[in-house]
């Protein structure tokens, strides 16, 4: 089925490419810049962070479908890669997880550039724990302990565990995740690297979590979506979800999941940033999808995947959490 869908997707994009050969060619003449993309019709490629792929993969299906003359071709990289991939002018637009440094806004000035900075949603970096680990709280300041190296086995968090020494298991070693934990966890102090692992996918790290009692994985929450649930309340059940608190104890009252609720009332600690980095003076096909992003429709896929939309209403459900 993925096969099909994947031969479906590339023919579509040939029909694309030769409307759009089509349109361009039989015009009054090609642009300058030798691009024949526009708001709504063409073939560009895209960078995400990897962490962001089934929603970014999703809004790309929805976008296509709508806008038949569009192709959008997706490249699901590091955070360090989609950003450079940007300076490098090898595309014109970034989904990341922050924003532009000073050094890369010269960058793009000296070259008579103005990028944008879109905010297209608020993601939670969820704490997953393998399913035969009864501790599922946590508080931010033993998630620093343990990514320092300051505490090293479960014992040292919780008295009465029987597991062995945490390993904390990230996606790659230039993501977002891995940023967000020295910049926002442990407040630019070094990973103790003796108890982490850096593997390559979100999904790999779930994977390695649910064969490993003795892991914490850190994921983007829209990999744990329970899409079956359409409350949004509930997630993968290979997994634990972890409950974190920002307070020195953690207690089922004070510790949260990364739900779209806490993230909008800013109680889950693990909260980031998702952004649409453009760079594309034309107003072509990166604007016309950035657009469909914070569009009614696209804020509604966000809204359904788990994540908090920056511009759709949320509804308050009232739930209590075991």
């Amino acid at each position: 089925m993925a096969d099909m869908k994947r031969v479906k997707h590339i023919l579509s994009i040939g029909f694309v490419c030769v409307c759009t050969f089509v349109l361009t060619n039989c015009g009054p003449g090609k642009p300058k810049d030798g691009r024949t993309d526009t708001f709504n019709s063409g073939v560009i490629a895209i960078a995400a962070d990897q962490s962001f792929e089934p929603i970014i993969q999703e809004e790309i299906d929805v976008f296509e479908s709508l806008t038949p003359l569009a192709g959008i071709v997706p490249r699901y990289v590091t955070e360090v890669e989609a950003v450079n991939l940007l300076l490098k002018d090898s595309l014109r637009l970034a989904v990341t997880s922050r924003r532009l440094t000073p050094d890369e806004w010269q960058s793009f000035h000296s070259r008579k550039f103005e990028p944008r900075e879109i905010k297209i949603a608020t993601d939670g970096l969820a704490l997953i724990t393998n399913l035969n680990n009864p501790d599922t709280l946590i508080t931010v300041n033993d998630l620093r302990r343990i990514l320092t190296g300051e505490v090293r086995s479960w014992k040292d968090i919780y008295s009465k565990s029987k597991l062995d020494d945490v390993v904390v298991v990230f996606d790659n070693k230039n993501s977002s995740t891995v940023r967000f934990a020295i910049d926002s966890i442990c407040k630019g102090a070094d990973l103790f690297t003796g108890q982490i692992k850096a593997l390559q996918t979100n999904q790999e790290v779930i994977n390695y979590v649910t064969k490993t009692e003795n892991a914490i994985g850190v994921v983007g929450v829209n990999w744990l979506s329970n899409k079956s649930d359409s409350t949004g309340l509930s997630f993968n059940k290979e997994v634990h979800v972890m409950s974190v608190s920002e307070a020195m104890e953690a207690t089922a009252l004070n510790s949260f999941k990364p739900y779209q609720y806490y993230l909008f009332s800013e109680q889950y600690p693990l909260a980031r940033s998702i952004y649409a980095l453009l760079n594309d003076p034309r107003n072509g096909l990166s604007w016309g999808f950035s657009s469909f992003l914070t569009s009614d429709r696209g804020q509604r896929i966000i809204l359904k995947s788990g994540l908090l939309p920056a511009t759709q209403p949320v509804r308050v459900v009232d739930v209590k959490d075991e």
